[in-house]
């Protein structure tokens, strides 16, 4: 299998255009062409991640946090950054992250999260907007269908766990062909009626010029019709955090139970535990810019990891925020890499990093 393949299922799961506009997800060391020999999952690569992965003879990482968050100036060994590299590139190791695509993706962190939690009824806690776009085209009857399937193959038409999604509404197209034009239908210097299918479809905003590169390949028409329309929907299928439904218990019962399913001994809290705990939000990582969300969603507690001192008062008696620590919220999106791996190849090498452990240490 080489590397492509293996990024490609990743990517089929969380898109790299699902990202924050200043992370660097994707590639950041190797050539995806080439075989791979194993795979070493890890949260954050470091040097001993490097040695561990030749040592046990395989030549590809991925890593949830990225690597690289800048271009790197120079490579003198200065920084660990500019060391693993150097040493990835000398052993021809690749090196791979999803980090916030796999954070806003269904499926991905934060519904793994809910996993570990049990939640039911689980959806996206902030859903990203303005990334969606209404990409509509008028083709002749008999090349509508041809049209749409060359844009969904194109991306176009995903809603949530559908594809090839998308609306035909009927009507008639005129229009005049002048000279230096060659019609697919109709004639010259004449009023041309011609019966036509609107095509309406959804589209992420990044795909847009390919879809609609793919579009105008299989359209017929010299000079096809078409509209992007932005969209103020917010995307209920992408976005950072999530929010779901626990059996009503008891603040101290839910809490240890966070305890032992994100196998911390201790977390930072505040707020009041003399109440009931139904509806919780969560968001791996550092998610404190979500507790205003949290709290406009009726949420009775918020988990989430590098809260500030501040950011935990003013809310006692509203809701209970938890911070549970950004490598013990996030250190299991391993497991995700791995289902998505073994699926592909239930026979391929691929293991966690035995040298892998939180860098902020607790005394």
């Amino acid at each position: 299998m080489k590397i492509k393949e293996i990024t490609s299922a990743i990517e089929a799961v969380a898109p790299l255009y699902l990202q924050e506009s200043w992370d660097n997800a994707g590639m950041q060391v190797g050539d995806v062409d080439r075989e791979v020999t194993g795979v070493l999952l890890c949260t954050d690569v470091r040097e001993e991640t490097i040695d561990e992965a030749i040592e046990r003879g395989m030549n590809m990482i991925i890593s949830h946090h990225p690597l690289l968050f800048r271009g790197l100036k120079k490579i003198v060994g200065r920084s660990y950054q500019e060391r693993v590299v150097a040493r990835a590139i000398k052993h021809d190791i690749a090196i791979y992250c999803a980090h916030t695509n796999m954070d806003s993706a269904m499926g991905g962190v934060n519904f793994k999260m809910a996993e570990k939690l049990g939640l039911k009824n689980v959806g996206v806690l902030d859903p990203q907007q303005g990334t969606l776009r209404k990409l509509v085209v008028f083709a002749p009857v008999e090349a509508a269908a041809d049209v749409e399937h060359a844009m969904c193959d194109a991306g176009a038409g995903r809603l949530g766990n559908y594809d090839n999604c998308s609306y035909l509404m009927s009507g008639e197209g005129h229009y005049r062909a002048l000279d230096g034009a060659e019609p697919w239908s109709g004639e010259v210097g004449e009023i041309h009626h011609e019966p036509e299918i609107r095509v309406e479809v959804l589209v992420h905003k990044s795909l847009c010029s390919r879809v609609v590169a793919a579009m105008l390949k299989a359209h017929p028409y010299e000079e096809p019709a078409f509209d992007i329309i932005a969209l103020e929907n917010g995307d209920k299928y992408a976005g950072l955090g999530v929010i779901g439904e626990t059996e009503p218990q008891d603040a101290c019962d839910f809490l240890e139970k966070v305890k032992t399913a994100f196998e911390v001994k201790s977390f930072r809290y505040s707020g009041n535990l003399n109440r009931k705990v139904k509806i919780v939000a969560m968001c791996g990582g550092a998610g404190s810019e979500f507790i205003g969300t949290a709290m406009s969603r009726g949420a009775d507690v918020y988990i989430t990891g590098d809260m500030k001192y501040h950011e935990f008062q003013g809310h006692e008696d509203q809701i209970i925020l938890v911070d549970i620590g950004h490598y013990e919220s996030e250190h299991y999106t391993k497991e995700i890499f791995y289902d998505i791996i073994q699926k592909k190849n239930p026979n391929f090498a691929v293991d966690f990093a035995r040298s892998e452990k939180n860098q902020v240490n607790y005394l």
